[in-house]
């Protein structure tokens, strides 16, 4: 059985984040999420946070440490697109996205450090994405952002890696949620040509693997990117 641990899942409100909270509930761990709006699942203790904004963050991990101890895992998933051409993105496209998926990591880790390395142990888990490595045509902003949180686990892990933490990398492909779910009959039956499985994930199947990470079993394995696209991304 795995050490019963408090985590952290940012933007666990909906899809894949839901499904990663949902998961840590079932395991037995204390569990929060931090949402703008909306709630975790069942189990789950609910703050109001904004990733893009530092005394946001600082006053949600203040709430979760005085109901549910220091955060010991923190899954950092909040993120957003506004896909459009790199000849029609704006600036404001590109930093707005940024500042969300890969600032907004960075801001959440960083406030999470500082018990990690007080009770020298903690797991930090980014999600990305197959379009990091792999890229995707309208999505300049997006794919900078989750390739952006491939070096931000790599240096972390080189930065603490002595101090019993680690920083992976989950990277998945086209996951069954409400976001899927809207792309025409025609768009998903060619997406799905595109992947060596021939179907999408679950969320289930995502959120069981970032578990998997922040438990005892995956203690020396640091500086990853566990792809979980069905062989999409292969070779990237």
């Amino acid at each position: 059985m795995t050490t019963v641990r408090t985590v952290l899942v940012t933007g666990g409100n909906r899809g894949i984040g839901f499904s990663i909270a949902e998961e840590f509930v079932r395991q037995g761990h204390r569990v929060a999420v931090t949402a703008r709006s909306g709630q975790g699942p069942e189990g789950s203790l609910t703050v109001r946070a904004d990733v893009t904004d530092a005394t946001s963050i600082d006053a949600a991990f203040t709430e979760i440490e005085a109901a549910l101890g220091p955060v010991e895992v923190v899954v950092a998933n909040a993120g957003i697109t506004r896909d459009t051409l790199l000849m029609r993105m704006t600036e404001d496209d590109f930093t707005t996205v940024i500042d969300t998926n890969l600032s907004g990591a960075f801001r959440v880790v960083k406030r999470a450090s500082k018990g990690m390395l007080k009770a020298r142990f903690g797991r930090i888990v980014l999600i990305s994405s197959v379009v990091g490595l792999y890229g995707s045509a309208g999505q300049v902003n997006y794919s900078a952002s989750k390739s952006g949180l491939i070096g931000l686990a790599r240096s972390v892990t080189r930065e603490l890696g002595a101090r019993g933490i680690t920083a992976n990398v989950v990277a998945p492909g086209f996951i069954e949620t409400d976001m899927t779910a809207q792309l025409s009959e025609t768009q998903q039956a060619d997406y799905r040509k595109s992947i060596p499985a021939g179907r999408f994930a679950t969320p289930g199947e995502v959120a069981r693997v970032v578990a998997w990470l922040a438990g005892d079993d995956a203690a020396y394995i640091s500086g990853a990117v566990i792809p979980v696209d069905g062989g999409l991304g292969m070779g990237h």
